[in-house]
């Protein structure tokens, strides 16, 4: 039988997607510790470039920073960007499905003098495992999660409902990830050209690659399952979940080459080449709070 072509749509149940992405991601571990640059988190002020854009946004609703804040962060993988709110002031908790990540998160944490603490779950699960490990008491200031995480899941009511669980009255919650329409996108391509679907019908998207976004080492491990989530499903979980949306916004940078028509604008960050920069976004922020 012949192999589905990348981004084919198939039906798999949830059990099946977690645990062909968690061997993927186990996989990805040392070639992120090795891709990621963490050897400038020697230097006391070092932040990653996506906590640095993320805390830059945050201040807009958060004016006096996350100095002396409780910060949940979902699915921080090996903790650099968990590590670098630690480094703003903030006492933080990072959640992770990945027990080599989180292993790898602890170290560089221990390694650089941050204090912070380790939750492994699903992040389906995350309030359950915070009352298990840490206490039915521990809510947090602020939520947060960033770049690459919503398309690993399937259910994000299940998703929203964790979110609001964690904070605390007042609390808010912040996301910036891949635009839903730039998924959509056919990455082969020279220009902005549609190839995977762009709404959520239950189904997965598979995709096999050798390699992860960063580094040549080869993953034992290829093949992962995605799911795609409209705009209008991301914000109605949210607003389903009881929480009070007050901000949102479009960006035209990714922290990563999606395409190979994309363009390194420094900072980390890649974006097509002008004028397609302005057609299309690359990445959506969401920040809503807690009443």
């Amino acid at each position: 039988m012949d192999e589905p072509e990348q981004g084919a749509n198939v039906d798999a149940t949830w059990e099946e997607a977690r645990a062909a992405n968690l061997a993927n991601w186990n996989d990805r571990v040392p070639i992120h510790v090795e891709g990621y640059g963490i050897e400038a988190f020697a230097d006391p002020a070092h932040l990653s470039d996506v906590a640095r854009t993320d805390l830059a946004a945050i201040a807009a609703y958060l004016p006096d920073g996350v100095a002396g804040l409780d910060v949940c962060h979902l699915q921080c993988h090996i903790g650099t960007d968990t590590v670098s709110f630690a480094r703003s002031g903030a006492r933080v908790v990072g959640v992770d499905f990945s027990a080599p990540a989180l292993a790898a998160a602890a170290e560089l944490a221990a390694s650089t003098g941050v204090e912070a603490e380790w939750v492994h779950t699903d992040v389906l699960d995350a309030r359950a495992a915070v009352d298990a490990q840490l206490g039915p008491d521990r809510f947090f200031d602020l939520v947060y999660t960033s770049i690459g995480t919503i398309t690993w899941l399937a259910d994000l009511h299940r998703w929203a409902a964790q979110i609001e669980a964690l904070l605390r009255p007042g609390g808010l919650f912040y996301i910036r990830d891949g635009h839903p329409a730039m998924h959509s996108l056919d990455e082969e391509a020279e220009g902005l050209v549609t190839r995977h679907r762009y709404f959520a019908d239950g189904r997965a998207q598979v995709w096999d690659f050798p390699t992860s976004y960063v580094g040549d080492a080869l993953l034992e491990h290829t093949r992962t399952l995605e799911y795609p989530h409209p705009i209008s499903e991301i914000i109605t979980a949210v607003l389903g979940s009881g929480l009070e949306l007050v901000g949102f916004d479009e960006g035209d940078t990714l922290p990563w080459q999606f395409s190979e028509a994309m363009e390194d604008v420094g900072g980390g960050s890649y974006a097509y080449p002008a004028p397609l920069r302005e057609c299309l976004p690359m990445t959506f922020t969401l920040v809503a709070r807690k009443r």
